[in-house]
């Protein structure tokens, strides 16, 4: 993460010969990786264990853990405000079987561990961030721009807010320079400390596409339907996430002086190069063989933005 520290992949059984002269853990619960999430085998039950046992170390090692996860673990909805410091899960989102459920089982198992350590002076941050963008960064909100157009749907206007990793850095240090414990979440912001984000319009034309507008019914009916007949492995509860808005505000953070160096519109640019310089390629991996990679929140974007474009064409030669 370009914090000077050691990148372990996973903590073994018994880290003591790893954690000497350590300080703190930073356990990544959100690898940013849509790929790894949804198809590796029995990713929950690892990702489960892996923070029991960062939760573990931090307890018998006296060091600060700091948990990166996700603010997808409070939900997306239409006309959803800005997600806090410390708000709850949301029941719903954090129970799916998907992406964001398995994030939220890493978060339910740090504390739980942290719990049953006992009552001594263990200090633990969560981490929630907004939606991710940069280097390798492959997420089902970064899927949605392999798209031939932006999906929005209908009478349900989001706004973006996007968090390059930089900014996610910076955020750690801080964390652990003030020793700030609890849940914060973390996003761009403007200069005076308010979310940075931007309308979809906005958002489409710094990345040069148009948008394409379905009813909700029709977006997540199709997503249903990918799902039910085996074309893609994921939750369609999970296409929320790339249609309803889930932007977050990091008061505590910028309470302690943080302020992020991106802003959501060079996030855009950097997501868009990201895409030129082949890091995804929509027609490719669209096609059959390529489907169950996508997850049903990326493939059925794309397939639902080209299919609405079809719709309407259509519809204009018919008149």
């Amino acid at each position: 993460m370009g914090l000077g520290a050691t990148h372990v992949p996973e903590l073994p059984d018994d880290p003591s010969d790893l954690l000497r002269d350590v300080g703190a853990l930073v356990a990544v619960a959100h690898t940013a990786d849509f790929a790894l999430e949804t198809t590796e085998r029995n990713r929950r039950e690892r990702l489960v264990e892996q923070a029991r046992r960062a939760a573990r170390a931090v307890a018998a090692h006296d060091l600060h853990g700091v948990v990166v996860s996700s603010a997808m673990v409070c939900g997306a909805a239409p006309g959803r405000p800005a997600i806090g410091d410390d708000e709850p899960r949301d029941e719903v989102a954090s129970t799916s079987p998907g992406v964001v459920g398995r994030i939220a089982a890493f978060e339910r198992a740090f504390e739980a561990e942290l719990t049953a350590a006992g009552p001594g002076p263990s200090r633990s941050t969560v981490l929630r961030c907004g939606a991710l963008v940069g280097p390798g960064v492959d997420t089902l909100v970064t899927r949605h721009f392999e798209a031939p157009r932006l999906l929005v749907v209908r009478d349900a206007a989001r706004e973006w807010q996007l968090l390059h990793l930089d900014d996610l850095v910076s955020a750690v240090r801080t964390t652990l320079a003030q020793g700030l414990l609890g849940v914060l979440t973390v996003g761009p912001v403007r200069d005076d400390g308010t979310p940075d984000a931007l309308t979809s319009a906005e958002v489409a034309e710094l990345a040069g596409k148009r948008l394409v507008t379905l009813p909700a019914s029709t977006a997540f009916a199709l997503a249903e339907s990918l799902h039910r007949v085996g074309a893609v492995p994921s939750p369609p509860d999970e296409l929320a996430f790339a249609v309803y808005p889930w932007t977050v505000d990091p008061a505590r953070l910028v309470a302690a002086g943080w302020r992020s160096s991106w802003t959501t519109a060079r996030g855009v640019g950097a997501l868009v190069e990201g895409l030129r310089s082949g890091l995804t390629l929509a027609g490719r991996r669209v096609g059959a063989r390529d489907a169950a990679a996508l997850g049903a929140a990326g493939a059925a974007v794309a397939l639902l933005g080209t299919a609405a474009v079809w719709r309407q064409a259509r519809g204009h030669g018919h008149r």
